[in-house]
């Protein structure tokens, strides 16, 4: 008898943070957010890779262009999870120092990463463009979109390379973030909008309950909808 509802409460518990079913759920929530917007220079950009499908349920309601950013972060020397940092094209790069002392990561070990990832990034998105060009910023209503911000380190770098591109106003949106990234990204861009803004975060993953890895063939073929 009291083994019973010890099962029932952890049951409940390992659901209680869910709030979308997947990334296609998520984005029509962001895209929900999104609708009033009516501007024919507004475009859609997709943090690869998850961010790219919730990104395509935002593009499709604003009848908006949809394009692929990749961003990678940098991270510890002692856990891959955690993130130092981040790359995004162009030699666009952003450090969390107090981050890396904290980490005791050398500046040779930082360099050594930020060549790396630069190398990825550019090897990649040959592959997932297929040849297409990428969206003209310049002047225009950037919606940057990801699945999720755990530290905000990727969102961060991305934001930085949409101001280097020349964007006109800068639109931020996740799912989900922690209060303090949802308040410190709502600093760097023109409006940032979050679902849900959890005390009890801890991973992305835990407010879907399908999270699944996303793989270049899907991302293509979102982006290939597009042409």
């Amino acid at each position: 008898m009291n083994g019973y509802p010890i099962m029932r409460l952890s049951r409940v518990f390992c659901r209680i943070f869910v709030t979308f079913t997947d990334r296609i759920e998520a984005g029509r929530a962001i895209a929900g957010h999104l609708a009033h917007i009516d501007d024919a220079c507004a475009v859609v950009l997709g943090l690869a890779r998850g961010g790219v499908i919730v990104a395509h349920e935002v593009a499709k309601t604003l009848r908006a262009p949809l394009d692929v950013l990749l961003v990678k972060k940098i991270p510890s020397p002692e856990n891959c999870e955690l993130a130092l940092g981040a790359v995004a094209p162009d030699g666009i790069v952003v450090i969390d120092w107090p981050m890396v002392r904290r980490c005791d990561a050398s500046t040779k070990y930082i360099q050594e990463k930020i060549d790396e990832l630069a190398k990825q990034i550019r090897e990649k998105i040959l592959i997932y463009r297929k040849g297409k060009p990428p969206l003209l910023l310049t002047g225009k209503t950037v919606i940057l979109i990801d699945d999720g911000a755990a530290t905000g380190s990727t969102f961060e770098a991305a934001v930085a390379w949409a101001r280097h591109k020349h964007a006109q106003s800068i639109i931020g949106a996740v799912p989900v973030a922690p209060p303090e990234v949802a308040k410190r990204l709502s600093l760097i861009t023109n409006r940032f909008i979050t679902i849900v803004s959890d005390n009890q975060f801890r991973a992305v993953g835990q407010y879907y309950l399908e999270f699944p890895q996303v793989d270049d063939q899907d991302l293509i073929r979102l982006l290939q909808e597009e042409s």
